[in-house]
């Protein structure tokens, strides 16, 4: 593909003696001719980062990009680097939208002859980015196929799975991380089709910051999947890379959601694995970091699993293991009809505070003797002796356990 479009923009440029360049539909940069007139600093950006920042995008959009049928024009900007008037003619196949050609003003108008020309242009890019559109979506059908098969139960298909993503090309050899995103819906229940979409739109746009065969993707119907691969990174600085995709994923989706609240907007990071081999682990730690983060509240966006402590145990348990493992007197404690939230929140702190008084007390901003009326009171309605180190432990647990049950 990107040598037919650059034979198309090198042919164009010379019949009209003019700099001309060939976007995606999402301004990524795909060919460019040798630039004649002056280079803007967003003509900068694009050559250097073929991509553009999203409010350049959005400049566009309001000068009717997406929606054009022909030539039209992008007034500057030059807050946006944008200090050069553009002319675009869309690309389409079928009404289909598949990107733009473009000349900027400061090398003539685009008076009848220019438009022509880019029609005739636009039409032939139209069949070679339409062809590898084909080529793209049975690939991407190929992968989502492929990457069902790496995260099932059946660790044959497993093994099967991640040996011919990587004869195909479709993956790297190397450490897998996963990467869960969701949008706070209750596990296992489809997402609004709006809000499968954004997942969708996220998880492209994670994977165009990625090398090719860097990123395996899946989006299911109630969350999102990613696996980043790193061929010639240690565990650290795969780890990180991950958290970074998954900082950006929660951003873009706060971005294209605006109606949802941010909190619910969360994903969730497994451990570094070795190989694709492995991934299906890796997807199941990121799975239950996001669901204990979503349980618990956890302020954070991105919470990994490598940092969940007892939850990472806890979260493998089964609701019914859970519910049998819950102190019972303290679990009345903790039903919403008990009356008395403020001595499961008091005992909670208390312990969390690994059993300090002060700190407990400043934390909750009561004075120290309110705080041990509170806990004695515990004590007479659980049954439960705060003195005793295993029935702190039992207290601590159920508290832990608590949320947990509720979400599942």
């Amino acid at each position: 593909m990107a040598g037919d479009l650059q034979q198309l923009v090198d042919a164009l440029g010379a019949r009209l003696g003019r700099s001309v360049a060939i976007d995606d539909r999402r301004l990524r940069l795909l060919a460019h001719s040798a630039h004649h007139g002056e280079a803007d600093a967003a003509r900068v950006a694009s050559l250097m980062n073929r991509a553009v920042p999203a409010e350049l995008a959005e400049h566009a959009a309001a000068a009717g990009a997406a929606r054009a049928t022909d030539l039209f024009t992008v007034p500057v900007r030059p807050e946006l680097g944008v200090t050069v008037v553009r002319h675009g003619m869309p690309i389409r196949h079928d009404d289909t939208l598949l990107g733009y050609l473009w000349l900027t003003a400061d090398e003539g108008p685009a008076g009848p002859e220019e438009a022509e020309a880019l029609r005739q242009a636009a039409r032939r890019a139209a069949l070679v980015l339409h062809r590898a559109h084909l080529r793209e979506e049975v690939a991407r059908s190929r992968e989502r196929e492929l990457v069902r098969d790496l995260v099932s139960a059946d660790p044959v298909l497993r093994a099967e799975a991640a040996r011919t993503l990587i004869e195909e090309d479709l993956a790297a050899a190397g450490s897998v991380v996963a990467v869960v995103a969701t949008l706070g819906g209750t596990p296992g229940e489809p997402l609004p089709e709006e809000q499968r979409l954004a997942l969708r739109l996220a998880v492209e746009h994670a994977r165009l910051r990625a090398a090719p065969a860097r990123t395996l993707a899946l989006v299911r119907p109630d969350h999102a999947l990613v696996f980043g691969i790193r061929p010639d990174a240690g565990d650290e600085v795969a780890a990180r890379g991950a958290e970074e995709m998954a900082s950006a994923l929660v951003a873009r989706l706060r971005g294209e959601l605006p109606d949802v609240p941010g909190e619910l907007c969360r994903a969730g990071v497994g451990r570094v694995h070795p190989g694709l081999a492995e991934a299906a682990a890796g997807y199941r730690e990121a799975r239950q970091a996001a669901e204990v983060a979503r349980a618990t509240g956890s302020g954070r966006a991105v919470t990994s699993y490598a940092r969940l402590g007892v939850y990472a145990l806890l979260a493998k348990l089964s609701p019914a293991d859970l519910a049998e493992s819950m102190h019972p007197g303290l679990r009345d404690l903790l039903h919403p009809e008990s009356g008395a939230p403020e001595l499961a929140e008091t005992l909670r702190v208390y312990l969390d505070e690994a059993g300090d008084a002060r700190r407990a007390a400043a934390r909750l901003h009561i004075h120290r003797s309110t705080l041990y009326n509170r806990l004695h009171r515990v004590e007479e309605l659980t049954g439960l002796c705060l003195a005793h180190g295993d029935d702190r432990l039992t207290a601590h647990l159920t508290l832990k356990i608590a949320p947990l049950g509720r979400a599942r």
